[in-house]
């Protein structure tokens, strides 16, 4: 039987940091990384000398770029592993250097990801050799697009209540200086803007720009190696990863495939979907919040529009959903979007989020989807 996170030595989250994320601009990747990776390691108060190992995770960026990054803070001939899976590579990242550091390979292990979106035109045809993957293959948006207009006829809800998950997580990014979108919009501002495909506007949909994000993650003994005690430290208590299958309604694969991989992930935790206190989700699309949410039990089907709605989903309320803005308003630089997402969580059970903080949190997890055919979901819990 496999073993799991929570069935080897703890692990946990000692260190955070970010490079705002942005639109793309002049600033070369290695600052941008570097910027987040001494603000982890100083977070942690743990010395580069003291990382076993390294974790880069991107996307859009060519091949190898840890080194040259890294190489700042000492070239100390720890291994480096680069790590590609879509929207989903800094989760991937982050959960190679949990289970190393769970195994005992490592006993501190760094994760950093970093990106900046590149032209990438037709490379995937040019590289497979074949022109059409799927002649009837259509682009992200459209597909959640379709989604949103299916979800309103199976719920009854209106385009409106799918927009204010938009509405949220835009009001949580404009508290957060790490946010790529840093403005409240009305409603009205929002389905007033300018339409992408369907009933979705442009503040329906993430921004992909740039930016990065770092976490340590270490044992109990490298924390006495380092002189620490486990006095600010997170600890995860799952990982679950999964991949597409054959699903009875293909056209919700997505859903699916986080309803498997979520509750994997809350069952190795040992928590309930009604016990958790603060989520940070993929919401590439306003639909996918809602979809997701009721994917994994965190309400009834059908149900999830209108307790956003009445509040149940902001911070404060029964459960915060997104409070770092979540793809929508933070942005989605891809390669550091799954490692953003577990320092928006180390500070919420930490309570260090400030103006953003949802009262008590204790339980959170992570969740991110990479095109559709991945998907990984991370259990953080206060000690």
């Amino acid at each position: 039987m496999p073993v799991t996170l929570g069935s080897l030595r703890p692990v946990y989250v000692v260190g955070v940091g970010l490079h705002p994320y942005q639109p793309l601009s002049e600033t070369p990747y290695v600052q941008l990384g570097l910027s987040a990776a001494r603000d982890a390691l100083t977070d942690a108060r743990v010395p580069w000398e003291f990382v076993d190992s390294a974790y880069v995770a991107k996307a859009l960026l060519p091949m190898a770029v840890g080194r040259p990054m890294l190489r700042h803070l000492g070239a100390t001939g720890l291994p480096i592993t680069h790590v590609e899976n879509a929207s989903a590579s800094g989760s991937a990242a982050f959960r190679q250097a949990c289970m190393e550091v769970a195994c005992a390979m490592s006993d501190i292990s760094f994760v950093i990801g970093v990106d900046k979106p590149t032209a990438l035109g037709s490379r995937a045809e040019m590289l497979t050799g074949i022109p059409n993957l799927a002649d009837d293959a259509i682009v992200p948006f459209t597909h959640f697009a379709l989604l949103a207009d299916a979800y309103a006829q199976r719920t009854g809800c209106s385009f409106e209540d799918i927009a204010r998950v938009a509405g949220k997580n835009l009001r949580n990014a404009s508290l957060n200086p790490f946010a790529q979108r840093r403005q409240a919009k009305t409603l009205d501002e929002i389905l007033g803007g300018k339409k992408v495909s369907g009933q979705f506007t442009t503040l329906q949909c993430t921004p992909v720009g740039e930016g990065a994000a770092a976490v340590v993650v270490a044992s109990e003994e490298g924390l006495r190696r380092a002189g620490l005690g486990l006095e600010r430290a997170v600890r995860i208590t799952a990982s679950a990863a999964r991949s597409q299958r054959v699903y009875t309604d293909p056209t919700r694969y997505d859903e699916m495939l986080t309803k498997e991989t979520v509750e994997a992930a809350l069952a190795q935790a040992g928590v309930s979907a009604g016990g958790l206190d603060v989520i940070e989700l993929h919401d590439a699309f306003t639909v996918e919040e809602l979809e997701y949410l009721e994917a994994i039990g965190v309400c009834g089907h059908g149900q999830a529009a209108g307790l956003l709605k009445e509040g149940a989903f902001d911070i404060g309320g029964r459960c915060a959903v997104s409070p770092s803005g979540g793809l929508i308003g933070m942005g989605h630089p891809i390669g550091p979007t799954g490692i953003g997402q577990i320092v928006e969580i180390t500070r919420q059970l930490r309570g260090e989020a400030g103006v953003r903080q949802h009262p008590d949190a204790q339980i959170g997890p992570a969740h991110m989807v990479g095109l559709g055919a991945v998907c990984f979901a991370h259990v953080l819990q206060s000690l």
